[in-house]
């Protein structure tokens, strides 16, 4: 089953890349490269809540880093 085809009650993880982007990903399975968890688990509605509440900027951090003239 793809992350797409998950049951809105399955168990779900809230991931994040090295970008700062966030992901559902379901609990259970391995995570892939270049991702982490973040450490929210729960229902996936509960996990896309979650995002929503703690994923403010869209824009990839390099790309906030870059507008802000920083470059770390």
């Amino acid at each position: 089953m793809s992350v797409e085809q998950s049951e809105p009650t399955d168990v779900c993880r809230v991931v994040v890349n090295g970008e700062e982007q966030y992901s559902v990903w379901p609990d259970g399975r391995e995570i892939p490269a270049g991702w982490r968890e973040e450490g929210f688990v729960g229902p996936r509605a509960r996990c896309l809540e979650h995002i929503d509440s703690v994923w403010t900027d869209m824009r990839p951090l390099s790309l906030r880093r870059a507008m802000a003239g920083g470059t770390r």
